[in-house]
């Protein structure tokens, strides 16, 4: 844990083109605000630097990607990071070698530019399996200021399992980057945080905010803060362990699901009565 129990993120809700380059330039300006505000992390949506693909983006079919720009933003990006000294989680295509489709990807840069690790999606959408993206084979968590953060990507909201891993590996706070509209996904993940005790920062491209705007949602399930729905946004929040609004669910509600998960104290209370044994009396 870190001195204070608290430390800052920011969620940047920038435009998504299909121009590293742009994007680059956005996610740049994003940074500097959130540095600005005090922000010792910034995460941004899935596709943020390269763009994204799939079924209904079909300016990337075939792959004719030039990735020299990628890289460029990429170290670019990294260097502005050891700049403002602040942690940078960005989603984007992760180039592989001669005809092996990319990963689709969040890079984790550290407060000093240094690239230290890298989510890649593993449970693809069909089309991204079948017709854009290699899956990935690994978890991805990270310390920032004694809060553990972990990654996951768009359709990944739809599994639980991936996030009661998380809440396993002692994470704190899932970094979900997405590329989608669909406001059921805030709904989800507003239910994967309350069950599992976990803050959830929810960043998506600034073109699909109108319905689901990039948001911060509390280990209670309740949402802390929302960006605005008409454009590019950064919105800063605090993650507090000691704001009293948290303490069932930080203090009581999550370590008492871990005790009832491990099923000993139900042990103890069972009792030996033919009136349990019999299922069909009355």
């Amino acid at each position: 844990m870190g001195a204070t129990g608290r430390i800052r993120i920011a969620v940047a809700q920038t435009a998504v083109t299909i121009d590293p380059g742009a994007n680059g330039t956005a996610i740049r300006t994003a940074m500097r605000q959130a540095a600005d505000q005090g922000a010792r992390l910034v995460h941004l949506s899935e596709g943020a630097l390269s763009g994204y693909a799939g079924a209904a983006k079909p300016y990337y079919s075939g792959w004719r990607i030039d990735w020299a720009p990628v890289t460029e933003q990429l170290h670019r990006t990294m260097t502005l990071a050891a700049q403002l000294g602040v942690w940078v989680v960005v989603g984007g295509n992760h180039r592989l070698t001669g005809a092996h489709r990319p990963h689709n990807s969040l890079w984790v840069i550290n407060d000093r530019g240094e690239l230290i690790d890298r989510y890649d999606k593993r449970l693809l959408s069909h089309a991204e399996l079948t017709g854009f993206y290699t899956p990935g084979d690994h978890v991805c968590t990270f310390d920032v200021d004694g809060f553990r953060f972990g990654c996951l990507i768009c359709i990944e909201v739809n599994f639980p399992e991936l996030w009661m891993e998380q809440r396993a590996l002692g994470v704190d706070c899932v970094l979900f980057s997405t590329f989608s509209d669909d406001p059921v996904f805030e709904v989800i993940a507003r239910a994967h945080a309350a069950l599992n005790g976990l803050w959830v920062s929810v960043a998506v491209p600034a073109q699909c905010a109108a319905t689901t705007p990039s948001a911060v949602i509390g280990p209670h399930g309740y949402l802390l803060r929302r960006t605005r729905t008409n454009g590019p946004d950064v919105i800063c929040v605090d993650l507090d362990r000691a704001d009293p609004a948290l303490d069932v669910a930080l203090n009581k509600a999550r370590p008492w699901r871990d005790t009832a998960r491990a099923g000993d104290i139900y042990v103890d209370r069972r009792v030996s009565d033919p009136r349990s044994t019999d299922r069909t009396g009355t």
